[in-house]
């Protein structure tokens, strides 16, 4: 059945244009650091971006459950649930500042830790389409810097991975989560993945582009923004829809060293390659899910939509239960509260594994008005 959707798989319910990614072939897997070039488009855009989303949750403002508390430096990660409760190391808030080297701003970033030295100059408001080389190959990203940010302070990043089919650019017009995000100062990444069967997609093992290390560019291209924009290294988050769900479920798993917590939507973990998943520390996963996605069951199976690639999906409440075991969570996930989040909250690191359920619904972004206050309130040990 799922093989007869052929590329609306993982596509649908974002502004995916179908394009896929700048950067030619997939070429070798991608190594370490790499030297990177920019081709800015300018300061397309100077205000908050709109952040609508096709098949959204709607516009919720307060958190799963909650309200998340912005207490700044020097705080420690709350182990609350999704469903509530006191929360630390809000975006952007409690840098204490003094003066840096070479006209820059020394701060101390969320939790404490080694002083961040801000850049001299603060980036400018906007979308600038960025290129950076890794193993190899040309890949390409959107930098997006809200109006809020001003470069005197240190503030999360969230990189946000598009859908199978879809680009950086086709994300940054989908995404719900700059609405969120931007009244903070919060600087943006959109990475595009290279062309497979199914046009632009991400490598996550069994599926869906071959010859490309997509941790090794996404990991190149936080180390390049880091260099021009004032980034809290504590506070990088990882968020995608579709198939760029399937990346965030892959970063954290491969990747804890560098993001704090991630929040996928409309994807599982995979049973061809879960026992794989191992990461170097706790880390807090937030998944949205609905029961009536067509693309994604709810329940898993096996999908053979990418020609040559076929993954079977653990299911919704089988990830849930597996991101608990991974952070060796205790007791049973609370009752759905009244944004169908579930959740276990006594984990290992003070670490949250949620997963919130969308009745009915399709094949739907996550509601990020829920997802975003409970990553703001984890940061890096």
């Amino acid at each position: 059945m799922l093989g007869a959707l052929g590329i609306s798989l993982w596509g649908c319910g974002g502004d995916s244009d179908g394009t896929t990614s700048a950067g030619g072939d997939g070429g070798g897997p991608a190594a370490g650091a790499s030297t990177s070039s920019t081709s800015g488009s300018g300061s397309v855009s100077t205000g908050p971006a709109s952040g609508t989303s096709t098949g959204s949750d709607g516009a919720s403002t307060s958190g799963a459950g909650g309200d998340a508390s912005t207490s700044g430096a020097g705080g420690d990660a709350s182990a609350s649930g999704a469903g509530g409760g006191a929360s630390t190391s809000g975006a952007g808030g409690g840098a204490s500042s003094t003066s840096g080297a070479g006209g820059a701003t020394s701060t101390s970033g969320a939790g404490g830790g080694e002083p961040i030295t801000c850049p001299s100059t603060a980036l400018r408001a906007g979308d600038t389409n960025k290129t950076i080389t890794v193993g190899g190959s040309n890949r390409s990203y959107v930098l997006h810097v809200p109006a809020a940010y001003d470069g005197s302070k240190p503030v999360p990043l969230v990189v946000d991975l598009h859908p199978l089919g879809g680009s950086g650019p086709s994300e940054r017009s989908g995404s719900p989560y700059p609405a969120q995000t931007d009244p903070e100062g919060v600087i943006m990444a959109f990475p595009s993945g290279l062309a497979g069967p199914s046009g632009g997609a991400w490598n996550v093992g069994p599926c869906c582009v071959k010859n490309t290390d997509d941790v090794a560019f996404v990991k190149a291209m936080v180390a390049e923004i880091q260099e021009t924009a004032c980034i809290d290294p504590k506070r990088i988050y990882a968020v995608g829809f579709s198939m760029g769900g399937g990346m965030s479920h892959y970063l954290a798993c491969h990747a804890a060293d560098t993001f704090a917590a991630v929040a996928p939507a409309a994807f599982d973990l995979l049973q061809e390659n879960v026992g794989d998943c191992k990461p170097s520390r706790p880390i807090t996963v937030i998944s949205f899910r609905s029961t009536g996605d067509p693309i994604v069951p709810y329940a898993g199976g096996y999908s053979a939509v990418v020609s040559g690639m076929p993954i079977t999906f653990l299911g919704a409440k089988s990830t849930l239960e597996k991101w608990g075991q991974i952070n060796k969570c205790t007791g049973s996930p609370s009752a759905e509260d009244s944004k169908g989040c579930s959740t276990f909250s006594n984990c290992e690191g003070g670490v949250e594994v949620a997963l919130c359920t969308k009745q009915g619904g399709g094949h739907d972004y996550g509601n990020a008005a829920v997802g975003w206050p409970v990553l703001k309130r984890h940061v890096m040990p």
